[in-house]
């Protein structure tokens, strides 16, 4: 099919649309990695091969929430490893920081929360979502050692056995 709309004589095909006299843009997925990238890249790589094996790790015999555990204690592995060389020992720029953020290799609203006082040890997002839990309270996980009537707890949702911060 061929349709004349003014200037433009579009052709389609299939799906493939193409505009006479103008070249289609090409995408490249090279990524311009930063400075510093080399002492961070090893243990991001083992990682994300931890968290493959995580993902593809037959769950028979586990309880449907704990199935994605594993996925969450890697998921937090990463952001804290990221957080640590950044906040902590000041090894990695900013740049290197924001660019891992950018890309996913750590949750920058899990880190957010690290920042806050009460939250340095918080597992994952979800413990303390009210909307996720009974009574529209926080986690169990969330509650200090001292105040919990059973001393060994595991949470429902990542499997964490206890990230108050007073603990």
């Amino acid at each position: 099919m061929v349709y004349d709309l003014g200037k433009n004589l579009i052709k389609a095909h299939g799906d493939l649309c193409l505009r006479a006299g103008r070249m289609p843009k090409v995408k490249t997925n090279r990524v311009k990695y930063p400075e510093g990238w080399e002492l961070v890249e090893p243990t991001l790589r083992e990682l994300q091969a931890k968290m493959r094996e995580a993902e593809n790790d037959p769950h028979d015999g586990k309880r449907k929430c704990e199935a994605l555990w594993p996925i969450f204690k890697i998921a937090h592995q990463k952001s804290r490893y990221i957080f640590d060389l950044y906040h902590r020992r000041k090894e990695i720029s900013k740049e290197l920081y924001e660019f891992c953020l950018d890309q996913g290799y750590a949750d920058r609203n899990l880190i957010a929360k690290w920042k806050k006082p009460g939250y340095e040890r918080l597992c994952c997002l979800r413990c303390m979502q009210p909307r996720d839990h009974n009574f529209q309270t926080t986690c169990v996980c969330r509650v200090p050692k001292h105040l919990r009537e059973e001393k060994v707890i595991e949470c429902v949702h990542c499997g964490c056995g206890g990230c108050a911060s007073g603990d």
